[in-house]
């Protein structure tokens, strides 16, 4: 159960020794069979144009501002991005189009994000995924998600965020899952690019639909780089008040089946 309200004693101080914990946790887990032989797998043998790397082969932490408006949910880590470089959309395409999104939406200090000492910092902004270790074929099993469900649960109820940026299906499924008290009794969101879910509350959250970053959508046209750009510009207004209006947009809602 979602909770819009923090405790008195929490901060950015408070929340960031919170994350790091659980980003602890996260790395230590082994608790799906096939994901933890998979990803060590992947470590082992590496990609030719990585192989003198070390790769991080373990679930990957969330990353980003502890005291971010705006979460970004994405899917799983990339076998040779994340998995690599233990830290989300690191190291790979779909993270070359996120992080220049970020950058020119003033959420990030630089454009390319090649490793876990790159520099790249986040403002604002905060990254994660349903799933935290890297599944054969990007398709992680309903039961590799529900056992992962604990660690999206913990980091969102620290996390007070505005507007939740959900890329793909997935997470926005994943999401909405979170959040199911407050989108009332029999309601479901159909996810698509540009929807907007209100949540209510006070202060005010959102979720905000994209397609995902991946090359599928990337490489094919159906996602640009200026449809992204709006998806980032359009929660910086709904999580701090910037741009012309915050006034409700029409949000597809259906009865469940």
């Amino acid at each position: 159960m979602a909770s819009s309200k923090k405790s008195a004693g929490d901060g950015p101080l408070q929340a960031a020794l919170a994350l790091q914990r659980l980003g602890d946790d996260i790395a230590a887990c082994r608790r799906c069979p096939r994901l933890v032989e998979w990803r060590e797998q992947v470590a082992r043998e590496r990609r030719a144009a990585y192989r003198d790397q070390e790769y991080w082969g373990r679930g990957v932490p969330p990353f980003g501002d502890p005291d971010a408006r705006v979460v970004i949910v994405g899917l799983a880590p990339a076998a040779h991005g994340a998995n690599r470089t233990g830290r989300m959309f690191t190291g790979d395409r779909s993270g070359d189009w996120l992080y220049r999104a970020l950058h020119r939406a003033g959420f990030a200090n630089q454009p390319e994000s090649t490793g876990r000492d790159d520099g790249m910092r986040l403002t604002g902004a905060y990254i994660t995924s349903p799933v935290k270790c890297a599944p054969p074929a990007n398709k992680p099993m309903p039961a590799e998600r529900d056992n992962c469900r604990g660690f999206l649960d913990r980091e969102l109820a620290i996390i007070d965020g505005r507007v939740f940026v959900a890329l793909g299906a997935f997470g926005f499924q994943a999401v909405c899952s979170y959040f199911a008290d407050h989108l009332g009794e029999g309601k479901r969101p159909v996810f698509g690019h540009g929807v907007e879910v209100p949540l209510g509350g006070s202060p005010q959250r959102w979720i905000l639909g994209s397609y995902h970053v991946s090359q599928q959508n990337t490489f094919t046209g159906r996602l640009t780089e200026s449809m992204l750009d709006d998806v980032f510009r359009r929660a910086r207004q709904l999580a701090f008040g910037e741009g012309p209006s915050t006034t409700e947009r029409p949000t597809r809602v259906v009865e469940p089946d």
